[in-house]
């Protein structure tokens, strides 16, 4: 059975595994959730289960989130997030889903928003190589350099890479290790590292590599 569920990333450290060997692990906070709507193949066209995460106070939501989780006589929420699971029959509306739904050994695949970084170039960015920084180069060292050809085809090809905003998009780091679960801490601990900023927002899934 598929499973899923919304977290805070805590931050790195370390764990020793069972051979004394070192293990770096994200530690994540990770629920309690509460289904705050249940979709079927017979009236939305597909199936799928919402979760909410962390209580806010209700002023702090607009009103169309407010009515939306007064329908389903949920505690107000401020991240909501759908996933869609294989089997979501025994998921109902006003059911808590805590870390436990994990366990050790599970394999993961954890989305994020990852770190804003500004306006950056071509070097940060794209991992471009800058010119010579002999005399004669600059000021255009760390610069983009030729944008396209000459008369044919005239123009800068699309797609060309270019300096720009760089992060602050979401990002999915595939198939981790679940080391460690905390059901009384609602913590969880994957191995590596995951998307975003301390305190940042993450979606833990089933992950969809079966290695």
């Amino acid at each position: 059975m598929q499973k899923a569920i919304i977290g805070r990333k805590v931050g790195m450290t370390q764990l020793f595994d069972e051979n004394g060997r070192i293990v770096p692990v994200t530690v994540i906070e990770a629920g309690p959730c509460v289904v705050t709507q249940k979709k079927t193949i017979e009236k939305e066209g597909y199936a799928s289960v919402q979760l909410g995460f962390e209580d806010v106070p209700e002023r702090k939501l607009t009103q169309p989130e407010i009515g939306h989780l007064k329908k389903a006589s949920a505690p107000m929420k401020k991240h909501l997030k759908e996933f869609r699971l294989d089997d979501d029959s025994s998921l109902n509306v006003g059911d808590v889903i805590k870390a436990d739904v994990f366990s050790q050994g599970d394999r993961v695949d954890v989305t994020g928003i990852s770190k804003g970084k500004g306006f950056a170039g071509t070097i940060k960015r794209h991992n471009a190589s800058r010119g010579a920084m002999s005399h004669g180069g600059g000021p255009v060292h760390r610069h983009a350099g030729a944008m396209s050809a000459a008369a044919t085809p005239g123009r800068i090809p699309k797609g060309k890479k270019m300096p720009g905003h760089m992060g602050a998009e979401q990002v999915t780091v595939q198939n981790l290790d679940v080391v460690l679960v905390d059901s009384e801490k609602n913590v969880i601990a994957v191995r590596g590292a995951v998307p975003g900023p301390k305190g940042g927002i993450v979606f833990l899934k089933n992950t969809v590599k079966n290695v």
